[in-house]
């Protein structure tokens, strides 16, 4: 059987130690979960090793197929035009396939309710919880739109409201969801960011849940162990049409 393409996490990078930090250990977590593979990562900017770093030094070792996993949470620039054009770089002895990116997924939305328990929020106070979900923000239309899908379909779970917000490029900011809540009658507010690392526009997020005193903040989702799960998951859907021409 031929041997199964390593995996290329391809993270965004940022000048914020703590986002290193975190994509590091989603992807220790990753490996734990899947010992046979072989798993790396890549920076697309401010952090190393960088991506053309990365292909460059797995060309050199004689890897053939690789597939490159944007850590991204919607389909906007970076999936769209950044990431593409680095792989269209790589050396031509490689064989690689891009990923789709990590959202939507309902994997995703539990471990936003993972991280609301571990921040305190009662499973027994969901139903007079309305929950911001804050995003980063987009300048991308789709992006923007995947967002508010998200947000109505966790509104179905069985939470008071839920309202999405944008730290940058979008509005409404994460004060002024966690207010419209508020005045909606719901008896806690708790904002879920819906981010993978730490950073700066995380950092505008909390601000903006303590400066409208949201009830409960939660933590970035970062190595959740739901978030590893679908990175592989992601990995072999994108795997398979390689594995078949392979003839694995």
């Amino acid at each position: 059987m031929s041997q199964q393409p390593v995996l290329l996490v391809v993270a965004h990078g940022s000048r914020d130690p703590r986002h290193a930090a975190t994509v590091h250990a989603l992807v220790r977590r990753v490996r734990a979960m899947r010992p046979g593979l072989r798993v790396e990562t890549g920076f697309l900017d401010f952090n190393v090793p960088s991506v053309p770093g990365v292909l460059e030094s797995l060309a050199a070792e004689g890897v053939r197929d690789v597939v490159a996993l944007p850590l991204l949470l919607t389909r906007a620039f970076h999936a769209k035009s950044d990431i593409p054009s680095v792989l269209r770089e790589a050396p031509s002895r490689l064989r690689i396939r891009q990923a789709d990116v990590l959202g939507p997924s309902p994997l995703l939305t539990r471990a936003l309710e993972r991280r609301l328990r571990e921040a305190g929020l009662d499973p027994a106070d969901k139903s007079s919880t309305g929950v911001v979900l804050a995003s980063a923000g987009s300048s991308d239309p789709e992006a923007i739109a995947v967002i508010a899908a998200i947000a109505r379909e966790w509104r179905h779970t069985g939470w008071c409201a839920v309202r999405p917000a944008f730290a940058s490029a979008s509005l409404p900011r994460t004060e002024d969801a966690v207010r419209e809540l508020r005045e909606l009658g719901c008896a806690k507010v708790a904002v879920a960011p819906y981010v993978l690392a730490p950073g700066r526009l995380p950092d505008r997020i909390a601000r903006g849940a303590a400066e409208a005193k949201a009830d409960v903040l939660s933590d970035v989702l970062g190595p959740a162990p739901e978030v590893a799960r679908l990175l592989l998951e992601r990995y072999e859907a994108a795997r398979q049409p390689v594995l078949t021409a392979l003839g694995a």
